[in-house]
């Protein structure tokens, strides 16, 4: 009788390991399997971005390289800009934090929120029409950082405004660094 307990408890232990490794593997893959929402991203912008954006096209460092060195697309950072705190006290120097990009990049910073004030959703569209000449059919590549959802939205959004050839480089200058390429300090575009 304890010879057969035993034998069922070996035989179990197995099955339950497998089935809690293939448990876990599930919520792993879950975590990584993230569906593109209805509207735009408003909060916890760092956090892993899905693997695609309805009408755009996604590209890795090397398709970006490629884009870049031949002059056929305008690439667009939108990491945003720290705000200057509201409290600092008087004569404090305040210095914006330094931003680095893709040489050749326009950095367009706070576009890439869900909720865009109307100053900032003017500043937007304007440069992006001054950026592409007017051309609706300009090839536009958005980027900020890996597992940032600020691209995803600012190609979204460009989307929405008839741009018809929106290149999302997902995984920004994380992956341009990766590729082994050189970041240069970025400058806003006023």
């Amino acid at each position: 009788m304890i010879r057969l307990a035993w034998s069922a408890v070996r035989g179990a232990v197995p099955v339950a390991a497998l089935s809690l490794c293939l448990a876990l593997g599930a919520i792993a893959a879950e975590e990584f399997d993230v569906s593109e929402p209805e509207g735009y991203r408003t909060d916890d912008y760092r956090k892993p971005v899905p693997k695609t954006l309805t009408g755009a096209r996604v590209i890795d460092a090397d398709e970006a390289e490629t884009l870049l060195k031949a002059g056929s697309a305008i690439f667009i950072d939108v990491f945003p800009r720290a705000p200057k705190p509201p409290n600092l006290p008087a004569g404090t120097v305040w210095r914006d934090l330094t931003h680095m990009t893709i040489d050749g990049a326009h950095w367009l910073p706070n576009v890439g929120y869900g909720v865009l004030s109307a100053e900032f959703e003017t500043y937007f569209t304007s440069r992006l029409k001054n950026l592409t000449g007017g051309d609706l059919a300009k090839p536009v590549v958005f980027f900020c950082l890996k597992d940032c959802w600020m691209s995803w939205n600012a190609g979204k959004r460009a989307l929405s405004w008839g741009y018809k050839n929106v290149i999302w480089f997902s995984e920004g200058t994380d992956a341009w660094q990766q590729a082994g390429f050189d970041l240069v300090k970025a400058t806003p575009v006023p």
